[in-house]
């Protein structure tokens, strides 16, 4: 019963096969997204580390992304 749900009449090779590549190119996906994600949010940390300290309230209390952001970069380091 097993058996025949592996090789699925023959064609289990093929299906198989496209679930492993399949999951293979959305982990590399993932993998490069996120690495890519924190690039940007090291540089934007830093950019907003260049500003005056009045500047940095303005830009945290106008974007709540922006506060998001540094929050989540803090967490990281």
């Amino acid at each position: 019963m097993i058996s025949n749900f592996i090789t699925m009449n023959g064609y289990g090779i093929f299906v198989w096969s496209s679930f492993v590549i399949t999951f293979l190119v959305c982990g590399v996906v993932y993998y490069k997204t996120r690495k890519t994600l924190k690039k940007y949010e090291k540089e934007f940390a830093k950019e907003i580390g260049e500003l005056s300290i009045q500047q940095k309230k303005t830009v945290l209390r106008n974007s709540k992304i922006a506060s998001k952001i540094l929050a989540s970069y803090n967490k990281t380091i």
